[in-house]
């Protein structure tokens, strides 16, 4: 049996055939840490409640126990004399990283892109109209004036 949670972990993920890559994507954590947790190099990942985290979603992937990665963790930083984050191996039912992200109706996004699209439109006819009565209220202030110069028998209009 592997002595640190680090190679406990590596092992299983190996035995699953799963990719480091695959670990890191579906956590949604950078490459280093998966790489970190299985060398046993915390200092590679953020720290405090992060760690502990991202041990526990890393031991769900591969399908470890995380109570045992967990207490793995917290045993490890403890023989190092570092604080082990306030260790809570209560299991929280809150929402992990591996969730789905959670997705919109393609119906409802159309009938909002449909409802964004006339409030513009709409806008953008009401930004005409504002200018039309404003060009006509001021040419009613201004009329244009006509001049008419005659020159070799021809009227010239100018206005």
């Amino acid at each position: 049996m592997a002595a640190t949670i680090g190679e406990q972990l590596r092992l299983a993920r190996q035995q699953r055939g799963i990719p480091l890559r695959e670990i890191s994507n579906q956590t949604r954590i950078s490459m280093r840490y998966p790489e970190g947790i299985e060398t046993d190099d915390y200092k590679r990942l953020p720290g405090g409640i992060f760690n502990r985290s991202f041990v526990k979603a890393y031991a769900r992937l591969v399908g470890f126990d995380e109570k045992l990665a967990a207490e793995g963790y917290a045993r490890l930083m403890r023989e190092q004399g570092r604080p082990d984050d306030e260790v809570d191996l209560t299991p929280h039912h809150s929402k992990i990283y591996t969730d789905a992200p959670a997705t919109r109706s393609p119906v409802l996004t159309v009938f909002l892109a449909i409802l964004i699209l006339v409030i513009l439109t709409l806008a953008a006819l009401a930004a005409v109209h504002w200018y039309q009565r404003r060009s006509a209220a001021t040419s009613e202030l201004f009329p244009p004036t006509s001049v008419s110069s005659e020159r070799e028998g021809h009227k010239y209009f100018v206005s």
